[in-house]
């Protein structure tokens, strides 16, 4: 069987909120102890469909490559670039190094990375700074 996705997903999504200090939440706004919305800024990190090729599912000796989406949301351009050059450097530094069961990370590569992009929004405007990276794992385990 191939390896699974959610693993590397919640492992990502640890590494990227120690590695910025800020908060992240898994395709939802993240939300303070109080279950209040996190102060700005913050990330939503973002599974993205796949496409697959090579071996079949049932070989658990294949690598696996999946891409996620981190946006980065505050009030100005200068808080998401500041928290997009964060999200740059855990990608960085801390993906080598990622404790995933069962599988190992052995390349990251970061596919687009648009600067702060305004949004007018109901509850007043917002930035966004968007990056994608795509993530090569594999099996540990024989």
């Amino acid at each position: 069987m191939s390896l699974p996705r959610l693993p590397l997903t919640r492992a990502l999504l640890g590494a990227l909120a120690v590695g910025t200090g800020r908060p992240c939440g898994l395709g939802v706004l993240p939300r303070a102890a109080d279950g209040n919305p996190a102060p700005y800024p913050y990330l939503v990190l973002d599974s993205l469909p796949g496409e697959f090729s090579g071996p079949s599912f049932a070989d658990w000796q294949a690598d696996a490559t999946w891409t996620y989406q981190a946006t980065s949301i505050g009030e100005r351009a200068d808080q998401v670039q500041w928290l997009g050059d964060r999200v740059r450097a855990a990608v960085d530094k801390d993906l080598r190094s990622l404790a995933v069961p069962e599988m190992r990370v052995i390349d990251r590569e970061l596919t687009y990375d648009a600067d702060g992009e305004p949004v007018d929004g109901s509850q007043g405007s917002i930035v966004t700074y968007v990056q994608r990276f795509t993530i090569t794992v594999t099996p540990t385990t024989v």
